[in-house]
């Protein structure tokens, strides 16, 4: 069952500002990178989903429970944009999966007998090492 949540346009907030790094003067007068806000407690995400972003220990993820995106890795307004929303769809959907719960096992009868066995016979071992009397 994979379901599949979307973000409504309305729940994150998309700025335009200007990249940094090298590009020469277009970067100087173009604002080409991204900036996306998600707020995570305001969205309309299941509560379960909810809880484990904020459980997340992420950078992008901040104490008020703000998810900030920042795409700058293309030239285009339009590519980062696309670059930020699917970073933030791959933020929901490592959360989405719950992870099974361990079952502890105990060690079987001739494991535990094996282990003994072994560890008696490392402890002779040792005993052999030691000084020779006259």
């Amino acid at each position: 069952m994979t379901t599949r949540y979307t973000v409504a346009p309305h729940e994150m907030e998309l700025v335009a500002v200007r990249a940094q790094g090298a590009g020469g003067q277009n970067v100087n007068k173009v604002s080409s990178a991204i900036h996306l806000r998600f707020d995570v407690r305001a969205s309309g995400l299941p509560e379960v989903l909810k809880n484990r972003l904020l459980a997340l220990h992420d950078r992008r993820v901040t104490r008020d429970g703000v998810i900030i995106i920042k795409a700058q890795e293309y030239r285009t307004q339009e590519q980062n944009r696309a670059a930020a929303l699917e970073r933030l769809e791959a933020l929901i959907a490592s959360v989405r999966t719950t992870r099974k719960v361990r079952v502890p096992t105990r060690p079987t009868r001739a494991s535990q007998r094996r282990r003994l066995e072994n560890k008696a016979q490392c402890s002779e071992v040792k005993a052999g090492r030691g000084r020779v009397s006259d």
